[in-house]
């Protein structure tokens, strides 16, 4: 598997880890209806998850992470 479809994969699923709960904490603490509930929930996990990007170097592919609760741009293996 290519690290570009790793960090792909890595971005869909730290954003799922936020959407998923954040979808249910608007519907049940706010009075949102419709498409408002979605769209807060998207831009909050928006906000919160981590990027992941796939970059290339002189040793090879890397994938880098950068999230709002660190410092910084960190390597993932």
């Amino acid at each position: 598997m290519s690290k570009k479809v790793k960090a792909f994969l890595y971005n869909f699923l730290g954003f799922s880890v936020f959407y998923i709960p954040t979808y249910f904490i608007v519907i049940n603490f706010t009075h949102l209806q419709g498409y408002w509930i979605a769209g807060t929930a998207f831009m909050i996990s928006l906000l919160l998850a981590p990027k992941f990007q796939a970059i290339r170097t002189t040793e090879g592919e890397k994938i880098y992470m950068k999230w709002l609760l660190t410092k910084g741009v960190k390597e993932v293996n």
